[in-house]
């Protein structure tokens, strides 16, 4: 008969194997340098209501002009992660033929009710505010800025919060009626492909994602009810727009329960969200251009844009 000790003690292994290999994605997923745009433009006049546009260098797919990959950037909604982590993986869609507009868009700021005065999650309205306005400008400045590519065929994808932020774009015709962000008519999408995403807040609270990020974008427990409604993915289904969902089952930062509960969420509504499970990744590998998982993105994208 096992030790009663050794289960214990092998919990304890398994956590720290765990957490070794999550900081080893996370460090490979940040090795690569910056890269820079082909060119960058405003959608507003704050300093971070700008996208950067990185042209097509693969072959152009199906019908000739490059399908449009609108990138939203993770980072738990807080200040110090901005668009240039994603930078490598922009770059990495566009060696496959996409042309991107890598979206940057503000987010918490110091203080808060953050411990410590951390970054808080998020910029009560000004985060939504700025990726509806970045989607709304996108078909003119993609004219301007990507002549290789066809405004016409557009796929959101986005990582964490970025994911989060991918499926609430898609999602705008769904939301109340009085929602500053509401669109009258689905917005025109091929489709999302949401990369271990912060989907459905219910979830993401009962697992604390991200040191209670999800609470915090909407400004804590006093607005928390009262703002869901306007910004929680598994609340505004069904979309009517084709949406898969890429996850680590090693993810720590953002588990599989998180994106299974959105999916459970989608299928009341009588819609079918794709869900790509991937063995043994975690969180970053799906935004590192050196990890098989970074293809298999690709290749989500491509079912959708071509």
């Amino acid at each position: 008969m096992p030790d009663a000790a050794a289960g214990p003690g092998t919990d304890a292994a398994r956590d720290a194997a765990r957490d070794a290999a999550e900081a080893a994605e996370q460090k490979s997923a940040f090795s690569h340098p910056a890269v820079d745009p082909d060119s960058t433009a405003s959608y507003g006049d704050h300093p971070d209501q700008v996208i950067d546009f990185y042209a097509p260098r693969g072959a152009a797919g199906p019908g000739g002009a490059a399908p449009v990959v609108v990138l939203l950037h993770g980072g738990s909604w807080r200040a110090p992660h901005d668009r240039r982590h994603v930078s490598p993986f922009a770059a990495f869609l566009a060696r496959r033929g996409f042309a991107v507009g890598s979206v940057e868009y503000r987010r918490g700021a110091a203080g808060g009710d953050a411990a410590g005065g951390d970054p808080v999650a998020g910029r009560w309205p000004d985060t939504l505010d700025d990726v509806a306005a970045a989607l709304d400008a996108l078909p003119a400045l993609v004219r301007q800025h990507l002549p290789r590519a066809d405004a016409g065929r557009v796929v959101v994808t986005g990582h964490s919060a970025g994911g989060h932020l991918a499926l609430w774009a898609a999602a705008r015709h769904v939301l109340p009626a009085d929602a500053p962000w509401y669109l009258d008519r689905p917005a025109p999408l091929r489709g999302v492909v949401a990369l271990a995403p912060i989907a459905d807040f219910e979830a993401a609270g009962a697992l604390d994602v991200c040191g209670g990020a999800a609470r915090q974008f909407l400004g804590g427990d006093e607005s928390l009810e009262e703002r869901r409604p306007y910004a929680d993915p598994a609340l505004l289904l069904p979309t009517g727009i084709a949406t898969t969902l890429v996850q680590g089952r090693a993810d720590v930062d953002v588990p599989q329960a998180v994106a299974e509960a959105y999916a459970d969420a989608a299928a009341r509504a009588g819609e079918v969200v794709g869900v790509t499970l991937l063995e043994d990744v975690g969180h970053y590998p799906l935004i590192d251009p050196a990890a098989d998982a970074c293809a298999v993105v690709a290749e989500e994208i491509a079912q959708l844009a071509w």
